[in-house]
């Protein structure tokens, strides 16, 4: 299939999975042990929990999280949003990137190794599905070698159906992030036939994790994801990250029980390499292909308990921490990044606290002037759609504030707004001739339901184009 990876003491000058004649270099890691491993467990077992338990919780009758595309209606924490609500979205996402640019700023790229989906599934899952059928690396690299037999094409094949069928339970849960749990009953009950357009797309959906967890995996991280490369950005000298100490570490020597140590603490085991995911040497420093899973952490720990050695040769740490021996410190750059995050989160909090239950638009028919009336009045026709952002029912009434006049509906008498849906129409507004001085008159209609005001329309009025104006 690929080269097996060639571990080399010299200094890496080329990227860990090509060799050089531009070849995949395939990556057998190593199972981790250590407290960072069984730390990164548990915190997998609850975000596969959270994953797969969220389309199945429910807040009064309704989905807690639905992002359906299809009909561009989304549910977060069980409050609904539409389109018209997108400027939250592009201000929430706004947020969302400041937070991981200080994370990293802070922490490097923790979060593509302890919560990036990519990595939880690939190492926490998919790897341990590996390790499971085909044993430990070493022995999947034996098995890589071996001839087609029968074992090879058993355990080869066996792996394939989970990591199929695996694929298939992430797509359906994807689906049902999209159309609902209970969409999702119906579509399963009924007739093939009449949902082939929805079969396509799952099975379009588990054919590509099945590839990207098969075949890509680590180039996932390496080449496709652009977070990597922001690194060279975002981290400075005082960023938290995976760090070999160098000049604890330095020079390089195998370990002798009969000898008296004059070497550096790292008795060249190359464990940290073995267990990396990327299949990087820590110890030449940052590398792009990091994603601080921490592995090599808890590999170096071992070996340095096995050798009666002090812990923490790799360890969460600054460069600054490593070579000067400074402590951590909140940093300007920091500062700068949590202000601006605070500032855009604040606004976000305003805006989710002022929207309103019904959004509204209200605009004069076009093509339309003024109409005279009787008893001395004049109207304009007004388009109106409002559109109900909750689950139930809403009456809403149209009261003038700041003119003399009155409100007619065409063709209904209340305004009555589906749960979850949208109405329009045509409507008039009728002013006293008196009150028209002008040739636009601004007027403000106060929106309320069951007499309490939810929000107030401004619009403008048009009549006669008068000389003395």
């Amino acid at each position: 299939m690929s080269e097996q990876i060639d571990i080399k003491s010299s200094f890496r000058d080329k990227v860990a999975t090509i060799d050089k004649k531009g070849k995949r270099v395939w990556i057998f890691a190593q199972q981790p042990k250590g407290r960072f491993y069984t730390l990164r467990t548990a915190f997998t077992a609850f975000y596969l929990l959270l994953f797969f338990g969220l389309p199945f919780l429910k807040y009064k009758g309704h989905p807690l999280f639905l992002i359906n595309i299809l009909e561009r209606k989304f549910i977060l924490f069980g409050q609904i949003f539409w389109p018209q609500d997108f400027f939250i979205f592009a201000l929430g996402m706004i947020v969302f990137i400041v937070f991981i640019a200080l994370f990293t700023v802070v922490f490097g790229r923790v979060f593509c190794g302890w919560a990036c989906p990519q990595t939880i599934f690939m190492e926490m899952v998919f790897r341990r599905i590996e390790y499971l059928i085909e044993g430990t690396a070493a022995e999947q690299k034996i098995l890589e070698r071996s001839p087609w037999d029968t074992n090879k094409i058993l355990r080869k094949g066996s792996k394939w159906l989970a990591f199929w069928m695996v694929s298939f339970l992430i797509a359906n849960t994807f689906l049902s992030y999209i159309i609902g749990v209970s969409e999702m009953y119906k579509m399963i009950s009924e007739s093939f036939a009449l949902h082939v357009g929805t079969f396509v797309s799952l099975v379009t959906f588990t054919t590509v994790f099945f590839f990207v967890y098969l075949w890509m995996r680590e180039q996932i991280c390496t080449v496709i994801c652009p977070y990597g490369r922001m690194q060279g950005v975002l981290l400075d000298r005082n960023s938290m990250i995976v760090a070999y100490d160098y000049k604890r570490g330095e020079t390089r020597a195998k370990f002798r029980k009969s000898e008296e140590r004059t070497a550096g603490d790292c008795i060249d085991c190359e464990q940290c390499v073995k267990v990396c995911p990327t299949g990087i040497d820590i110890r030449n420093g940052t590398q792009l292909e990091c994603v601080n899973c921490t592995a090599c952490i808890d590999a170096c720990d071992r070996m340095m308990e096995a050798v009666n050695l002090p812990k923490g040769l790799i360890r969460m740490a600054s460069e600054n921490n490593i070579a000067k021996n400074r402590p951590w410190v909140f940093t300007v750059k920091m500062k700068a990044y949590s202000f601006v995050m605070c500032l855009l989160l604040g606004v976000l909090v305003w805006l989710l606290a002022s929207r309103t239950d019904v959004g509204i638009t209200l605009l004069r028919t076009p093509g339309q002037l003024y109409q005279e009336q009787p008893h001395n009045e004049l109207s304009n026709l007004y388009n109106y759609k409002m559109l109900n952002k909750t689950f139930e029912e809403k009456e809403i009434t149209l009261v003038p504030e700041n003119f003399k006049g009155y409100i007619k509906l065409v063709g209904e008498t209340r305004l009555k707004i589906p749960k979850d849906g949208i109405v329009a129409g045509s409507m008039f507004v009728y002013l006293d001739k008196s009150s028209v001085r002008q040739r636009t008159t601004k007027l403000k209609i106060g929106v309320y339901e069951h007499g309490k005001k939810i929000s107030t329309i401004t619009t403008s009025f048009l009549g006669p184009f008068n000389d003395g104006n």
